[in-house]
């Protein structure tokens, strides 16, 4: 049975992100569903899909699963012939704690910085909680290459569930202009150059619906 994966705004929803890049990355077919945020009838229409009103959210046959982490894990439970994660059960579970601490953390980054894939590149100044969350970031992208990444362009070396979790964060390094390592710049471009990444891209570009609060930054 294919997937239906609901999510909400290509050109601003990190969260829905998440789990549709590595999706469509490794082959995992769903469909898709999207519900625009900001509007009046946002809410009522995604708790037809979710008990907790938030995008994203997974269905398989009469299953719902919700939030972005969850959704990985059950995808890679049901898929352990992709390597979503990490084979090596160190590398594994260090992906698992990146992820963990991305999906928790850096709200200095989050609240300054939002996501926009259709924001043209420009720089913004740093609040010293965004600039704290990006040291941290880069500190924690040159920790996993130098120790895990040799094989490959990304954290672990192939493009993991680690990259899906951080794939919000690259684009917001790119929209405002963040001052990055060399390191840290080749990462962000190869992740970028993905193909599903693109196709991401490209839908977030046709919408039509906009948030104000959001390109105004």
């Amino acid at each position: 049975m294919t997937y239906s994966l609901v999510i909400a705004n290509k050109a601003y929803s990190s969260w829905s992100f998440r789990p549709w890049i590595l999706m469509r990355h490794f082959g995992i077919p769903f469909e898709e569903v999207t519900v625009p945020l900001g509007r009046p009838e946002t809410r009522a229409e995604i708790l037809r899909y979710s008990p907790a009103g938030k995008c994203p959210v997974l269905r398989d046959g009469d299953r719902l699963v919700w939030d972005s982490l969850s959704i990985i894990e059950y995808v890679a439970e049901a898929y352990p012939d992709r390597a979503i994660w990490p084979r090596d059960p160190a590398a594994r579970g260090e992906a698992r704690s990146l992820s963990a601490e991305m999906h928790s953390g850096f709200m200095g980054l989050r609240s300054h910085l939002p996501m926009n894939m259709r924001r043209p590149v420009k720089e913004r100044p740093l609040t010293p909680e965004a600039a704290a969350d990006i040291a941290r970031i880069e500190q924690a992208f040159g920790l996993a290459r130098a120790k895990y990444g040799a094989d490959g362009a990304f954290l672990f070396g192939e493009f993991s569930a680690a990259d899906a979790m951080f794939a919000p964060v690259v684009n917001r390094l790119h929209i405002y202009a963040a001052p990055v390592s060399p390191q840290t710049r080749a990462y962000m471009d190869a992740v970028m150059a993905l193909p599903a990444w693109r196709d991401w891209s490209a839908g977030a570009f046709a919408e039509l619906w906009t948030i104000e609060k959001y390109d105004l930054v």
